[in-house]
This record gives C-alpha cells, sequence and structure tokens, in this order.
C-alpha cells in the first residue's frame, strides 16, 4: 500500500504542470487516482481550446504519457458558465485561482515558475527577472520558488 501511495505521489508531481494547466484553463477536475498502475485525470473542459491547451501540457510533461490515463471531455454546460464568468468583476475571483495582474501580489501555485508568470502577467516569459527582482527579499534564487509564497508583481 505505501509502494501504490508513493507511486501516486510521484505522478501526480509528474503531472503537476498538467493539474495546474487544468486549473488554469477553467477544466474540472472530476478525478485523479491511480488505475491500473497508471495515473487516471478526468475533467471536463469548458471548450475545445481549454481541452487542447492541457493537452499540450500533458506532451510537455512526457510525450509518450506511458504513465497516465487522461479523460478530457468538452461539457457544452461549462463553455456557457465559463463565457458568463469571464464578464464579471475580476474582484469577485480569488488571487489565487486567476493569472497575476501588474501591479498586484500573487500566490505561487503548484507548477508555477517565474518565467510562466512573467508569461501571464507581461506576455513574455524571459521578463521573469523583473520579478525575481522585486522580490530578492523573499527568493535567493529564480529557479526556487515555492507554491504558496507570495509575490509582488512590478507594473510593466
Amino acid at each position: 500500500m505505501a509502494d501504490a501511495n508513493a507511486r501516486f505521489n510521484e505522478l501526480k508531481q509528474k503531472y503537476q504542470s498538467v493539474l495546474h494547466s487544468m486549473e488554469q484553463q477553467h477544466v474540472q477536475l472530476q478525478n485523479v487516482n491511480m488505475q491500473d498502475g497508471k495515473l487516471f485525470i478526468r475533467g471536463a473542459a469548458s471548450s475545445e481550446e481549454a481541452k487542447n491547451k492541457v493537452w499540450d501540457q500533458i506532451k510537455l510533461a512526457d510525450p509518450s504519457y506511458g504513465d497516465l490515463i487522461a479523460e478530457i471531455n468538452v461539457d457544452q454546460s461549462r463553455q456557457e458558465s465559463a463565457q458568463s464568468s469571464t464578464q464579471a468583476p475580476a474582484q469577485s475571483t480569488s488571487r489565487s485561482t486567476r493569472a497575476a495582474t501588474a501591479g498586484e501580489n500573487y500566490i505561487v501555485q503548484p507548477g508555477d515558475t517565474l518565467s510562466k508568470i512573467s508569461k501571464d502577467v507581461y506576455g513574455d516569459p524571459n521578463q521573469y527577472m523583473r520579478i525575481f527582482n522585486a522580490n530578492r527579499d523573499k527568493l535567493q534564487d529564480p529557479d526556487k520558488i515555492q507554491a504558496g509564497q507570495q509575490l509582488v508583481i512590478p507594473n510593466p
């Protein structure tokens, strides 16, 4: 049993960027468990585009994804709710579940990197040093950030 739990945690860590991508794309996570020695992920996407972005992330994590079973379906009812939620004011969404915005604080999510945050905020992953320099009091190395850390996102 301990081996199964260790393998489950190992695979969850390996595919953490996929789980984070699902969150970013507002793909409802329905299931994460072990099935036949593989990590099984099931989710409902609001659009084909969101589904494809998750699959792109799966391929980045492991092009063969031989230790993963992923079932991502497009749910039309989620598409309608996703469209209405994008029209809601930004204040209604918690900071930890939306993209970082320049001039605000951002709570690091599992799978985040400074380059990824930089791409979300500035549209350019190479601007990560801007975020690193604004947070030198908290960060020693731009490659070592941890989920839960609160970072200042400087204005462009």
